[in-house]
């Protein structure tokens, strides 16, 4: 995702805004992290809601803002889904925010930024994440080519 300076909240975007942080707040209370999110159709009816699950569930990718990424990308085609905001209560991690980007939603609202996010929280430092490649560029090269077109 091509990072962007984010527009200015309008007082229409704060009900929803505060939506996010209700949804945020029973994923607290669920023992999840507190973050939460929801869709918006262009005429400003909610299409579909949904809260942090990683540690009910046991699932690492279980983010609001993916889930509704996802359902977004299964319900609503490319001009509807562009036509729709997503308000949500954190500023979406890197995970969400390619999974946004690929289902074409229009816009994206967030409460918190990642900047303040942290200074609520422990700094925690995964592993290092190692990498190796490139490899097998015609092999790999020869499934991919042409699906695109």
């Amino acid at each position: 995702m091509t990072p962007q300076t984010p527009e200015a909240v309008t007082a229409a975007d704060e009900p929803y805004l505060r939506r996010a942080v209700e949804l945020a707040a029973l994923a607290r209370e669920g023992g999840d992290p507190p973050f939460g999110s929801l869709l918006v159709g262009p005429d400003g009816e909610i299409l579909a809601e949904a809260h942090n699950t990683t540690v009910s569930e046991k699932d690492i990718s279980l983010h609001p803002e993916l889930k509704l990424a996802v359902w977004a990308g299964r319900e609503l085609d490319p001009d509807a889904a562009a036509r729709t905001t997503m308000y949500t209560s954190c500023q979406p991690c890197g995970m969400c925010a390619g999974a946004i980007e690929r289902s074409f939603l229009g816009r994206v609202v967030f409460a918190l930024s990642t900047e303040q996010l942290l200074t609520l929280k422990p700094p925690t430092q995964p592993p290092a994440l190692r990498l190796a490649g490139p490899a097998l560029r015609d092999e790999a090269g020869a499934v991919v080519e042409g699906y695109y077109r």
